[in-house]
């Protein structure tokens, strides 16, 4: 994967997956702590310890369609290559916490890419899903929460396409892409 919106978008997916009512997203991009980080925790089923071994190993997936599960692992190795550091927390039916730190001025740290893009597409994945997202870099912080923007809508859905387009410029203003 080439940015962290593609990494995002394939972790967020594994917790709507997992049956995760939440899905808790931080993302900071500091160039004073020379820091790049991508949180993203849920409450799904979550997985016990072989498990969480398992889906490190870029030749292990769950899914049949394919032989190969690249998403994790890849985005452990990017960490770690960028002076970084990973990890991996989860239990069965408490949840799953992935985490990844890179030196934001290391030459392997992969760019943003295209943060808002991938939470609207995770919006429409997870619509049942309360998504929050925590934003955070030198100059601002933003924050995102389905269920404050779902209260506001009084019942016009979050995925109607105004609604979609709104929330994709919004989040991109909040996160000054």
């Amino acid at each position: 994967m080439e940015d962290l919106a593609m990494y995002l978008l394939d972790i967020a997916n594994n917790a709507i997956r997992a049956m995760a009512s939440l899905i808790e997203i931080v993302l900071i991009n500091s160039e004073k702590r020379d820091l790049l980080l991508l949180s993203v925790k849920d409450n799904g089923e979550g997985m016990d310890d072989q498990m969480v071994e398992k889906v490190q190993d870029p030749f292990f997936t769950t899914r049949t369609t394919r032989k190969v599960g690249l998403g994790i692992p890849l985005f452990k190795q990017g960490a770690l290559m960028a002076n970084g550091s990973f990890k991996l927390e989860s239990a069965p039916h408490q949840g799953t916490l992935i985490e990844a730190s890179y030196q934001r001025s290391h030459l392997d740290t992969p760019p943003l890419g295209d943060i808002a893009e991938s939470l609207v597409t995770i919006i429409q994945a997870g619509e049942a899903q309360t998504i929050r997202f925590h934003y955070e870099d030198d100059a601002r912080v933003f924050d995102l929460d389905t269920d404050q923007v779902k209260e506001i809508l009084e019942g016009v859905s979050i995925l109607t396409p105004e609604v979609l387009l709104w929330l994709k410029t919004y989040i991109k203003e909040g996160i000054g892409q």
